[in-house]
């Protein structure tokens, strides 16, 4: 049986309804703003990942899509009055564990999910050159567009579908290359 009070926030799993992930996080986060829960509640997110979908035109597309449809992550300081206020908020199930108590998540399950990965000494700057290593676009090589250190992403600009395009890619997923590398064309599907 869960402890009643812990003191480290630790990452949990909710279910939801099907097609409620994102009006779950949002009530969350507005829980956490009108109840003052900063420091009991550190943060809520629905992992995704960037897929290609070729559209009925025939026109292919950069999509972001939910990796487990009709689950939210929280990572909280665990109570049972936080279970309460959580699994009343509009399209939560429950948490995931026995009988609906929630179980934290392993230290291996949160970087499989990318809940926390971060690099440590990303030295990306605008204009670098980068490949893309893994996820939907591993392959691809473009140049970075903007970056952002606190959300540890970077707008690449590649060439997809014979047209320059700029992509959202986590530093975790690319890495510099020199200028003068050679770009080998991907192999389009």
């Amino acid at each position: 049986m869960a402890k009643a009070v812990d003191t480290e926030p630790k990452w949990y799993i909710l279910h939801t309804y099907s097609g409620y992930e994102a009006i779950v996080k949002e009530d969350l986060l507005r829980l956490i703003e009108n109840n003052n829960l900063q420091d009991s509640i550190v943060d809520v997110k629905i992992p995704t990942e960037q897929t290609i979908e070729e559209k009925a035109n025939g026109k292919k597309k950069v999509v972001e899509r939910k990796l487990l449809p009709c689950y939210v992550f929280i990572k909280m300081v665990y109570s049972n009055q936080l279970w309460y206020l959580v699994t009343n908020t509009r399209g939560v199930t429950g948490f995931c564990g026995p009988q609906g108590r929630p179980i934290p998540m392993k230290e291996d399950e949160i970087r499989k999910m990318r809940l926390e990965e971060f690099v440590v000494d990303a030295d990306f700057k605008v204009g670098d050159r980068v490949s893309i290593d893994n996820g939907p676009l591993e392959g691809f090589v473009g140049t970075i567009r903007e970056i952002n250190d606190e959300t540890q992403r970077a707008k690449v600009s590649i060439v997809m579908f014979g047209r320059q395009q700029d992509v959202e890619v986590e530093y975790v997923q690319m890495q510099k290359i020199s200028p003068d590398a050679v770009e080998v064309p991907r192999e389009e599907e």
